[in-house]
């Protein structure tokens, strides 16, 4: 059961916040996929380095993830 009386009502700037950090994460998420994946990409870049970039993307939006979420439980 939910204890309804010590949960706090978060500000409209706080769930903005929460959720333009939300979609920053999905955002870098999806370009490393892109860059990973994507044949054709359309700058001129040796393979391994558009893998490494991809997956340096994607670790950097986990690690935009793991602080929205401790941000979010202070």
């Amino acid at each position: 059961m939910i204890n309804r009386e010590n949960r706090e009502q978060k500000s409209p700037a706080k769930r903005f916040l929460f959720i333009l950090g939300l979609l920053m994460f999905a955002f870098y998420f999806v370009l490393g996929m892109f860059i990973v994946f994507w044949d054709d990409f359309p700058l001129q870049m040796d393979k391994i380095y558009r893998i490494l970039f991809g997956i340096l993307l994607i670790v950097y939006s986990f690690i935009r993830f793991i602080r929205l979420v401790q941000a979010k439980n202070d």
